[in-house]
């Protein structure tokens, strides 16, 4: 039977603790053992269904983390505090000092400093390359490789993994495949197609408004609890945890992500043809002329679209500035990071969310100055959106 995560999420019942047809909130830091015996024995992980302390866990991070498991196809998952709270223990978990990582290129600019500055403290070594090039992926392997890492679609590149072909190197060198799959939620399934483990900024497209920070790490049992361990585990020593207001607000908004992931890519699909025929340098995974349409495609689960991304090459750096000016005093969204809000989103990441990655290598990745990327809203009009769009963009220069 083909593997459905909306329906993996839908099946989910949690009854509140009156009868709620939303589970009771855990809003405690602290919780009451009957016995010194039972704290005893949750302190040393062996008692289900009790609990000791909210950064070790509670029953809302936990039905959180269950529906995200579900959704993803994995055994288990562990929420945090936000996307770098889920990247950066993952990575702490696997690598020590003296290991080596190989890494796409074009990642989002908090992980990529995390990788290029912060892990070289710790004797953590890091290659960057073109992830699209498996052959360059496996040259980059060498004895000390821990892990492989991408994103499912880069940001902002837009370029898209071939999963099951970096989860075939993964196993051919005894590797771990770490996926990041914010962009494609429901979309694309990388634990299906072979990665070992999953994890998203919950902020994004599955929290859907904009409203609070949220990270997920999707894995095997044994992986998520060796990052709950109270003696060596990275997540929990490194206390990126969520606080249960937070969990049980996002595991609310993850019942309509469907609908709206749905909406997102048949938007981002209308705009992403009307620019392409333009003759604006438009890449949207959903084009025939991206250069990875049909790796995407045979990895997608197709009705829930290309996703929501898109960028165009307004041509200059002040372009890309005056038109993103105009686009939001005409109302046509909001000139700012992040993405997956209900409103269209744009912002130019060389001097925004990939401002981390040196100007050089920028260039050498193809990163140029008048990028905008894209993060496409609701918008129940998409014809009304494009003309006013087109509008803007012959206004100041761009068409």
């Amino acid at each position: 039977m083909k593997f459905k995560p909306a329906n993996n999420i839908q099946d989910l019942q949690y009854f509140g603790e009156f009868g709620g047809v939303n589970p009771s909130i855990s809003d405690s830091s602290t919780y009451t053992f009957l016995s010194a015996k039972t704290m005893f024995d949750t302190f040393e992980g062996n008692t289900d269904g009790c609990y000791l302390y909210s950064r070790h866990s509670s029953p809302s991070n936990l039905y959180l983390g269950e529906a995200l498991a579900a959704m993803e196809g994995t055994e288990a998952a562990n929420v945090a505090g936000s996307g770098m709270g889920a990247i950066t223990p993952t990575i702490l978990q696997i690598c020590g000092a003296g290991d080596h990582i190989v890494s796409s290129r074009t990642i989002y600019g908090g992980t990529y400093a995390f990788l290029k500055n912060f892990t070289p403290r710790m004797q953590i070594k890091t290659s960057f390359v073109d992830i699209t090039k498996l052959d360059v992926v496996e040259a980059a392997i060498n004895d000390n490789t821990k892990i492989i890492y991408c994103e499912s679609v880069s940001n902002p590149l837009l370029e898209v993994a071939d999963i099951i072909g970096l989860a075939a190197l993964a196993k051919k060198y005894n590797l771990q495949l770490v996926v990041d799959n914010t962009f494609s939620p429901l979309s694309i399934s990388p634990a299906l197609l072979g990665a070992d483990i999953v994890i998203h900024s919950l902020t994004k497209f599955i929290n859907g408004s904009s409203d609070t920070m949220g990270g997920v790490v999707c894995g095997s049992t044994d992986f998520i609890n060796s990052q709950k361990s109270v003696i060596d585990g990275a997540s929990m020593l490194l206390g990126a945890s969520m606080d249960s207001l937070r969990s049980s607000s996002i595991l609310k908004n993850m019942r309509t992500l469907h609908i709206r992931m749905k909406q997102h890519s048949k938007n981002a699909t209308f705009l992403a043809e009307k620019f392409e025929a333009n003759g604006l340098k438009t890449v949207y995974p959903g084009l025939k002329s991206h250069p990875s349409h049909e790796i995407f495609k045979s990895m997608m689960n197709v009705e829930y679209g290309f996703g929501g991304m898109l960028t165009i090459d307004a041509g200059s750096l002040e372009k890309a500035n005056a038109l993103m000016e105009l686009m939001q005093e005409k109302n046509l969204g909001y000139l700012a990071v992040s993405l997956g809000f209900y409103k269209t989103l744009f912002s130019a990441p060389g001097t925004s969310t990939s401002s981390e990655i040196p100007e050089d290598e920028q260039k050498e990745m193809g990163l140029t100055d008048g990028l905008i990327r894209f993060s496409i809203g609701l918008d129940d009009d998409i014809e009304r959106t494009y003309q006013m769009m087109h509008a803007c963009m012959k206004q100041v220069g761009v068409l």
